[in-house]
């Protein structure tokens, strides 16, 4: 399947597509429980398109691949399909869903989380993506970074054989769902991606002295945060959950200069 780069070259990436039908019944149960018009991305050859089409909402699909676009009109006369690259078609539905690339999985995640429209994401992607973003294990710093705006929910696995051709990893069904009331303020989104980020890549042999460096907050204060806030054992930034994250912005990095 073939997928333009945002710079507008081409490259050859390869999509598993998605064969079993318990897991496709699965994937599409999850999206049955959103609601509004839906965009699917990288419908490839229709299989979850077929079923998302029995839902009875507006469904638009795109692919990039014009053998399957073609493919795609010639079997759902009812829905919209376009031929275009997910990394550049709009987001404005409500709901966008996709067994994606598993090598596009970061540029597709990063453009989502950055538009302001749509309100539910399913997504099939790389097991281990799927986890990392529903905080299992440690949380990553994209994830930190949406958490205020975003609930990342870890929604099944899908075993490596259920795909054509077979992967050699498992799969992941993930739900991001946009939080109705955002943990931070959206004009200070810019502002605590910064602060998470600097935390994420700072150095120190304790998370207070990371954090003391990033935020140049007195170390005195970041120890009393820390301690009011019952973190004091948690070592790493990849183990502060979204409600430790949002306090210790409020309470140490908000209001510095920087």
């Amino acid at each position: 399947m073939r997928f333009q780069s945002t710079n507008g070259g081409r490259h050859e990436l390869g999509q598993n597509f998605l064969r079993n039908p318990n897991t496709i019944n699965r994937f599409v149960a999850v999206v049955r429980e959103t609601k509004g018009g839906i965009l699917e991305i990288g419908a490839g050859d229709g299989a979850i398109t077929r079923k998302l089409s029995l839902l009875g909402r507006e469904l638009t699909a795109i692919d990039v691949d014009e053998r399957h676009v073609k493919r795609l009109r010639q079997n759902f006369s009812t829905i919209r399909v376009e031929r275009a690259d997910a990394l550049r078609f709009t987001l404005e539905f409500p709901v966008i869903v996709g067994n994606i690339p598993f090598s596009l999985t970061t540029p597709i995640l990063r453009r989502l989380l950055k538009a302001s429209s749509w309100h539910d994401a399913v997504l099939l992607t790389q097991w281990e993506v799927a986890r990392k973003r529903a905080g299992i294990g440690g949380r990553t710093m994209m994830t930190a970074q949406a958490a205020p705006w975003y609930v990342f929910e870890l929604c099944g696995r899908v075993p490596a054989q259920h795909f054509t051709p077979q992967p050699s990893v498992d799969g992941g069904i993930l739900h991001v769902t946009r939080r109705e009331r955002p943990l931070v303020p959206s004009k200070e989104r810019r502002g605590y991606e910064n602060f998470v980020y600097a935390t994420f890549t700072g150095k120190g042999r304790t998370l207070a002295q990371v954090i003391t460096q990033s935020t140049g907050a007195p170390s005195n204060d970041v120890s009393r945060a820390l301690s009011d806030l019952s973190l004091t054992a948690i070592r790493l930034p990849r183990d502060l959950d979204v409600e430790a994250w949002v306090s210790l912005w409020s309470r140490l990095a908000r209001n510095r200069p920087r």
